[in-house]
């Protein structure tokens, strides 16, 4: 009896073990019903399954159920890419496929999106706070994005069913809900909104100019003639007092005349000086009590002669310019900036200073003027730059191609360009509410540069801005005031 029992248990466990089908198979035995209960009762009893196969056993809590294995659904690539498997899989390297229970599963379509289901104890305070019902069916949207709604279901012209748009996908107040899978295959990305100071690089063209406190003209305060002329010319670097030419007037003689017969007189030395005859020709006179029959014209400044029109022997009028003489060791530089940029310009701002005919160097200042007026043919206004020139590298009229660092001086309210949808009409940015919501969020922009907007109005610092795929966001924004809209107008029909 006990000889027979254990074969029985040999057996039983063979059969349980998973080859007994296949070896009553392969020598023509028929399995009795009796044999697979005896083997499921043997493989549920646990001090059995100890003996028989050599398994522990299972340590199960009083009164608790054994928890049934999860459903495997499908398998996926275990790098993560884009492959998927109904059965078990392994990739062209021999690894295996990872298995996907339905509880891990997150759908790529919107309308099958996993949807978790609150406990009971925590659903009632939501109903009675008044919260969607997640299975009430609004209305039913055309599935190819068209302005068609139907209250009923139906089919459109190519037999694909309408979308039905649930309570808790319309949830007002301008909203859109997105599944997690079309947010990833769309490709949405938000950033924070934070504070910046944007930079705003205006390149503009301009020229060199000298400075015009720091010229002076040579003129003829009288009718007379040109005596010697020095042997100075355009281009040479004169010196304060440095003889230019000599001079004979008969005005200015009469007046020096008038100085040497009253030389306690004021007013024949004041018409010497209404003259523009220099001081130290006047002092000669009354040191000598003689009257040159030349006088002779110093040069006012130091600097280059820019222009000569004095010619020994030529006769001069009166305000005749004789010699142009500038100090070109600081000079300007006249940017012409366009109508249109003229508010990001301020005074004091920096600037920089590339000249073509000298590859590789750059020259720093800072806008000192805006000029009030603005050309009517360019429509640019001219800007002031001061920029010091010890070497006089930097020449009249030398073409400058101008860089100015515009823009904000503080932090600002600012966005990247890619979060504002302009228009045209008005300007938009897609807010990220979290948990796939998004809800679009007109702006005042203000200064641009380096890459950000600056926003005025409409958004702070705590809020996320989509920077990726918004105009996607923002379409359907649109679709869903339409449909909305149609909706509305059906109902009241």
């Amino acid at each position: 009896m006990k000889r027979a029992l254990r074969l029985s248990l040999t057996l039983a466990a063979f059969l349980a073990a998973g080859v007994g089908g296949h070896w009553a198979g392969q020598h023509g035995i028929e399995l009795q019903p009796s044999w697979s209960r005896s083997v499921a009762w043997l493989r549920s009893v646990p001090w059995l399954q100890s003996i028989l196969w050599g398994e522990p056993a299972p340590v199960v809590a009083a009164g608790a159920k054994p928890e049934a294995p999860e459903r495997v659904i499908y398998y996926r690539d275990p790098d993560g890419r884009a492959a998927y498997s109904a059965e078990p899989r392994k990739t062209v390297d021999g690894r295996d496929f990872l298995p996907v229970s339905a509880s891990e599963d997150v759908s790529f379509d919107e309308e099958q999106s996993a949807v978790v289901e609150p406990p009971a104890e925590a659903a009632a305070p939501a109903s009675a706070a008044g919260s969607c019902d997640a299975q009430k069916i609004l209305y039913y949207r055309n599935p190819m994005g068209l302005p068609d709604t139907s209250p009923m279901p139906k089919k459109d012209s190519m037999g694909m069913d309408y979308t039905p748009v649930h309570a808790c996908d319309d949830e007002g107040g301008g909203i859109i809900k997105i599944s997690p899978g079309k947010l990833q295959r769309t490709g949405v990305r938000s950033e924070a909104v934070a504070e910046r100071i944007i930079s705003l690089q205006l390149r503009v063209p301009g020229s060199v100019q000298p400075d015009e406190r720091r010229v002076s003209i040579v003129s003829a305060p009288t009718d007379g003639f040109v005596g010697k002329v020095e042997s100075v010319t355009t281009g040479d670097r004169v010196r304060k007092g440095q003889p230019l030419l000599q001079l004979r007037s008969a005005d200015i003689a009469a007046a020096a005349a008038q100085l040497v017969i009253n030389p306690g007189y004021e007013g024949t030395r004041r018409r010497l000086e209404n003259l523009n005859v220099p001081a130290e020709v006047i002092a000669e006179i009354e040191r000598s009590h003689l009257v040159p029959l030349a006088f002779v014209w110093p040069s006012p400044r130091d600097g280059i002669v820019l222009a000569r029109n004095a010619t020994e022997g030529m006769k001069v009028s009166a305000g005749d310019a004789l010699y142009r003489i500038a100090d070109l060791t600081v000079v300007w530089v006249l940017a012409d900036v366009p109508e249109y940029e003229l508010a990001s310009v301020e005074l004091g701002q920096a600037a920089t200073i590339r000249m073509r005919s000298l590859p590789g160097r750059s020259f720093e200042g800072r806008v000192v003027s805006i000029y009030p007026q603005i050309d009517r043919e360019t429509r640019t206004t001219r800007v002031r730059i001061e920029i010091p020139n010890p070497q006089t590298l930097l020449r009249a009229d030398m073409y400058a191609d101008v860089e100015i660092a515009a823009g904000a001086a503080k932090p600002v309210v600012a966005v990247p360009e890619s979060a504002v949808i302009d228009t045209g009409t008005r300007q938009v940015v897609i807010l990220d509410k979290g948990e796939g919501r998004f809800e679009p969020r007109k702006v005042k922009t203000g200064t641009r540069g380096g890459g950000y907007v600056e926003i005025r109005r409409g958004v702070v610092t705590s809020d996320r801005v989509v920077v990726a795929a918004n105009f996607l966001i923002d379409a359907e924004s649109n679709l869903k005031a339409a449909l909305a809209g149609m909706a509305a107008e059906d109902q009241s029909q």
